[in-house]
């Protein structure tokens, strides 16, 4: 065996065991560390009435970010335009509680949880569905499971126009034209076909289209700036730490720091905020989700644009490949 392949034998033994740890760290950590970390929560009613519920929230420490109401209509729009997950509304009759499955199935079922441990022993409190989850996906499994198709896709996508040696406008036309096509298939099949999706289909289908034009143009700009070195941090960035640090199936506020923050600064997770918007609360706090979704796309998209075919072309060959060829010797 020649030196060259043994130290190749070597990298490869050396290189899978780390990829292996990173791969649980990155899906396990997160799920082993579940708890709520400043979630936003709404209590309402008078002054007097709510300082006791306070005085309870505030012993778990840093686990809620309390947000005051005058009334139970207050802490309804507070929970319709996503500032909160949940309320609890002080009443003569007890506290009742309003969540929003449609914003997370699991945060709702935590908050009930904690309301039930003020109570005395057996007794339940009045639970209020502001914004409930679609019947065909009360747990939001369906929901969670269709984003990983779309960063897979984009990932592909991005890997394509790379290895096929797309550049400049070509790259940039075959990036936008796929993502808007899968775009649209992904609300036709989660929207008009699973009924998973109940908002505008082509608020919808933009979002699903920005998510892969996003993860995408990363993936070839990265490409086309490191050849297929780049291919691989992207797949880094997107598939193996964007998607657990999401927070799709939960919340990014039970993750753990700063995973829930990061994932919200990638495309997997921003695109799970932003179709939550639009499916169930009328687009009400996308902004910021959306605009981290162009962020990434405006730059992958630059990258591409701005590479010429010689200068991908050298960065994916080596060194080697940028130095000129000699001009052939004049025949005498």
């Amino acid at each position: 065996m020649s030196a060259n392949a043994t130290r190749r034998t070597v990298a490869v033994l050396a290189l899978i065991p780390i990829v292996v740890a990173l791969a649980l760290w990155a899906f396990a950590w997160p799920a082993a560390r579940t708890a709520p970390r400043d979630l936003p929560l709404g209590v309402a009613g008078p002054a007097t009435a709510t300082a006791p519920l306070e005085q309870n929230l505030a012993r778990h420490e840093g686990a809620f970010d309390v947000h005051r109401y005058a009334d139970a209509d207050a802490a309804r729009r507070a929970i319709e335009d996503r500032e909160v997950y949940g309320a609890i509304v002080v009443t003569p009759q007890g506290p009742e509680l309003l969540t929003a499955t449609a914003a997370s199935p699991a945060v709702a079922q935590l908050l009930r949880e904690a309301v039930t441990g003020q109570l005395p022993a057996g007794a339940e409190p009045k639970v209020t569905d502001v914004v409930k989850a679609p019947a065909t996906d009360p747990r939001g499994g369906v929901f969670a499971s269709s984003l990983m198709p779309l960063a897979i896709g984009g990932a592909a996508t991005g890997a394509v126009v790379t290895l096929f040696g797309l550049r400049g406008l070509r790259a940039g036309a075959a990036l936008v034209g796929a993502a808007a096509l899968a775009g649209i298939t992904g609300a036709a099949l989660a929207h008009s076909w699973l009924g998973v999706l109940t908002g505008s289909w082509w608020a919808e289908a933009g979002v699903l289209g920005l998510t892969v034009l996003a993860i995408g143009a990363t993936m070839a700009g990265l490409g086309a700036l490191l050849g297929p070195r780049g291919l691989g941090v992207g797949g880094l960035l997107m598939i193996l730490i964007g998607n657990p640090f999401s927070g799709i199936g939960s919340a990014p506020q039970l993750l753990p720091e700063p995973a829930g923050l990061l994932g919200q600064w990638l495309p997997p997770g921003a695109a799970g905020t932003a179709l939550r918007s639009v499916a169930y609360f009328d687009g009400n706090g996308a902004g910021g989700a959306l605009l981290v979704l162009g962020t990434w796309a405006t730059a992958g998209l630059v990258a591409v644009l701005a590479v010429r075919q010689g200068g991908a072309t050298a960065a994916a060959q080596g060194p080697a490949a940028a130095r000129p060829e000699p001009e052939p010797e004049p025949v005498r």
